[in-house]
């Protein structure tokens, strides 16, 4: 082999001068350790966007083989935590001498968790789609988490034309009689001709991206997690008894939502998000009865914070 081989990007400068925002490589396979709040580390497989800009106008290019292993390095030897994070994108930067002073890493994977049935204790896996996304800039270094949430949403109106169908088959079966025996009505209520209609519901998504405070020592994707369906009530469930699916509907008639009332819910909570110091929010509610969703988007409201 050649003792030296040549290297375009470094001797020759660019045919056409000028700055660039942001060059690199996306997707990008990696397997990863990631260290998330209450959990042991565990392996993921990770898509990965790894860039930095281009300061230098009559540069040909950047080393993109230099963020590679860099990746690989933080893939074989380390775990993804808030701290690893940051010293990858200050590698990104010092790797770069003068060519870039900013840089941004982008992970996306499917955490799974083992989440609890409602009554009967039974286990199952839940895979939660997230992204974890660091920037290096002259304003210092900020990270942002984003996590993907199934839940079910039964519609209020749909609810109450059912409940208002039940009441006038109610007073068509008993409407003429003086009295009204009490075990006739509760064997009636048990019966199809009893519930004459139910409310729809539909699986519904909370799309929920958070930016964490300077001091956080840890990906808070568990408790994020929790707090999302802390606050809508109805998260989609995996191992389920008929038990389980019973408090399943009873939830789901006692937590109606529009996706205006899922949106003010998910906002009031992160409020309260001590991890975070700016959210944005969306949830779509994939419509059972209309060919299209429902949909709604919120922000907490920062000054140069997220828009909606």
């Amino acid at each position: 082999m050649p003792k030296v081989m040549p290297d375009i990007a470094h001797q020759t400068n660019a045919s056409l001068e000028g700055t660039l925002d942001w060059v690199g490589m996306s997707q990008i396979e990696v397997p990863l350790m990631v260290q998330a709040d209450g959990e042991a580390p565990r392996q993921v497989a990770a898509k990965v966007e790894a860039m930095v800009n281009l300061v230098q106008p009559k540069a040909k290019g950047i080393h993109m083989s230099r963020l590679y292993l860099l990746l690989e390095q933080l893939s074989n030897e380390s775990t993804l935590t808030t701290a690893t994070l940051r010293q990858l994108l200050t590698d990104f930067i010092e790797s770069h001498d003068d060519l870039s002073d900013q840089g941004r890493v982008h992970f996306a994977f499917d955490y799974h968790l083992q989440r609890a049935s409602l009554i009967s204790g039974k286990k199952g896996w839940k895979a939660y789609p997230i992204t974890v996304e660091g920037r290096l800039s002259q304003t210092g270094i900020e990270i942002e988490l984003q996590v993907t949430v199934p839940y079910s949403s039964t519609c209020p109106c749909s609810a109450a034309l059912a409940r208002q169908l039940i009441q006038q088959a109610f007073s068509e079966q008993f409407g003429s009689q003086d009295n009204v025996d009490a075990e006739t009505v509760h064997q009636w209520l048990g019966t199809t001709q009893g519930i004459v209609a139910t409310p729809h519901s539909q699986r519904s998504l909370a799309q929920v991206k958070v930016k964490l405070t300077d001091d956080a020592s840890e990906l808070p994707i568990c408790s994020l997690i929790d707090c999302i369906e802390d606050a809508l009530k109805t998260p989609v469930q995996a191992a389920v008894k008929r038990e389980d699916e019973q408090e399943f509907a009873r939830l789901n008639g006692q937590n109606l939502m529009f996706c205006e009332d899922a949106a003010r819910r998910l906002k009031h909570h992160l409020n309260q998000f001590a991890a975070a110091t700016d959210f944005w929010l969306r949830v779509d509610h994939l419509e059972s009865l209309h060919a299209h969703d429902a949909s709604a988007v919120t922000v907490k409201g920062v000054a140069n914070g997220y828009a909606a």
